[in-house]
């Protein structure tokens, strides 16, 4: 297999989008630049990525969300790289903790309304995990010319306030840090934390800030008697511990987590991690080139499953998609993943390309109602072009199949774990557990495609009714300046299914490598774990 010219190309191919990924990343992670940072440690400030490596656990993996949030977005103001806030899963002390830290380099670390969003979805992932979390604000607060996208609405700005007081309620340990301005609405996000802390010198916090102060009634006060470390430690009350640097700081912080207690989690099963018997980066060459080709998803697995050991539930029927038992670094899981082999059965060959017919859509729901019954974590990976259409599917009841496959999952009690590998289309990205149907984390590799429909498919549809609107108009378009017109649109379409569109809007967490997918999932079961199941499993009404 190796040495065929069609696993060479898709390897250079595989690697080459993940190269790209990692060029974008590494232009992310200097955020507003080196000039801006050299600023920050001019005020003995460290940058946002800083204070993260020295707050983490240094032998242990950091799972970054959102990293491209706001990506090829707010040009018109600069941009906004990983929407001014670094937030992910780490460890502090040996304890898994969400983390979030804004990015003083962009903007002063303003809020634009990707940055709520951004805060909201760690914050989501904190409560949905039960995992204590770690702010480190250092916030010019909102970003005034946005305002209207970032203040009012059910899911804007003050949503993390909500949540903070919610979350305290639910016992979520919050550790708060002031590492910088910390002003207006945003003043209450460290006050409604268990603990504060507030950096000497650089740390303040206050409703509003010396010019407007002065603008409201008139009084001439500096940032730090208004609100300084030691007028907030000695005279108002209003924080824990005041520390005389950012190191300092963070190891407080890291001591305050080594002291906080254990709770119930949920018993996911776990034995000793095995690496999978076939070496995982033949992914490279096994996922086709652009993904235009079938290719042998059970290979896949066999990279991706510890000791490449999977059993397969119904193995010989609805073959359209795989549903499989095995072990990830360890964790139980059960898989469920669209098959795009071309298989040969007693009723001759198949290829199946994506496609989710009857029987395969009714298989998956018998599988995701089991792995609840067994409290086994479901893993969905995307290769889905959508459901089977046509005279014979509808009759069939493609539609009813269907709809049982996407009541089991949405009722999901165990925890759900989306990677989108390829394409991601229409009712399929639905089914296959999609965003909106809360999967505890979502990431796509570099080669991913989310969209209602295929670029093709698409392209020629929007095609057909623009030549349509123009003709009413009397417009008539030659055939020349009808292929311009589709080449103009499916370039757009295509910029718009591509997984940077999607993580830039955070539809997915995070791009990753493929070979990071193993890390992923285990690091997301493990947080998941923290969490025990306290509702029952049941579904709604299923057409049969």
């Amino acid at each position: 297999m190796k040495d065929s010219l069609e696993y060479k190309r898709n390897t250079d191919e595989l690697k080459l989008a993940v190269s790209n990924m990692r060029k974008h990343l590494a232009k992310i992670y200097k955020g507003g630049g080196k000039s801006r940072i050299e600023k920050l440690h001019a005020k003995g400030k460290l940058s946002a990525r800083e204070r993260i490596h020295l707050l983490i656990d240094p032998d242990k993996d950091f799972l970054e969300i959102g990293a491209f949030a706001g990506f090829e977005m707010y040009e018109e103001y600069g941009g906004c790289p990983a929407g001014g806030v670094v937030a992910g899963i780490g460890y502090v002390s040996g304890r898994q903790c969400v983390i979030v830290a804004n990015d003083a380099t962009v903007k002063s670390g303003a809020w634009f309304p990707i940055t709520a969003k951004k805060n909201l979805r760690a914050q989501e992932i904190s409560i949905e995990n039960r995992l204590p979390i770690i702010y480190l604000v250092d916030s010019a607060g909102v970003f005034l010319p946005l305002q209207g996208e970032v203040f009012a609405d059910k899911e804007h700005f003050g949503r993390m306030f909500r949540n903070n007081s919610v979350m305290s309620a639910m016992g979520i340990p919050q550790i708060a840090a002031i590492m910088g301005s910390c002003v207006a609405g945003g003043a209450y996000l460290p006050i409604l934390s268990d603990e504060a802390l507030i950096v000497e010198g650089t740390g303040s916090v206050f409703l509003a800030g010396p010019y407007l102060v002065k603008a409201a009634i008139g009084e001439d006060v500096d940032a730090e008697t208004l609100g300084g470390a030691e007028t907030h430690t000695e005279i108002s009350g209003v924080t824990d511990y005041k520390v005389p640097d950012d190191k300092t700081c963070l190891e407080t912080i890291r001591d305050l987590v080594s002291r906080l207690g254990h709770r119930e989690k949920a018993g996911f099963d776990r034995i000793e991690p095995k690496l999978p018997a076939y070496e995982m980066e033949e992914i490279y060459g096994i996922y086709p080139e652009k993904g235009a080709k079938p290719y042998s998803t059970l290979e896949l697995l066999y990279r991706l499953v510890d000791d490449s050991k999977i059993t397969q539930f119904k193995e010989g029927y609805g073959m359209s998609i795989i549903t499989a038992y095995a072990r990830i670094d360890g964790w139980s899981v059960g898989i469920v993943v669209n098959n795009r082999e071309i298989v040969k059965t007693k009723k001759g060959e198949m290829q199946f390309g994506g496609v989710i017919y009857s029987d395969s859509a009714d298989k998956a729901a018998r599988f995701i109602m089991n792995c609840n019954q067994k409290r086994i974590p479901l893993v969905f990976l995307h290769d889905v072009t959508g459901f089977m259409v046509g005279s014979r599917s509808e009759h069939g009841g493609i539609i009813k199949d269907g709809a049982k496959m996407v009541n089991a999952m949405s009722n999901s009690v165990v925890p759900k774990f989306t990677i989108v590998m390829g394409n991601s289309y229409g009712a399929g990205n639905y089914a296959m557990c999609g965003k909106a149907y809360d999967p505890r984390l979502i990431v796509a590799w570099p080669t991913a495609k989310i969209a209602v429909m295929g670029g093709k498919q698409a392209a020629k549809v929007l095609l057909q009714i623009q030549v349509a609107s123009k003709k009413k108009r009397g417009e008539v378009l030659s055939e020349a300046d009808q292929q311009a017109l589709l080449d103009q649109i499916t370039a757009r379409y295509e910029k718009e299914t591509s997984p940077y569109h999607a993580a830039a809007r955070l539809w997915v967490d995070a791009i990753i490598d493929p070979l990071e997918t193993r890390k992923v999932i285990s690091m997301g079961i493990e947080a998941a774990n923290h969490a025990p199941i306290t509702k029952d499993f049941k579904t709604g009404v299923l057409q049969t």
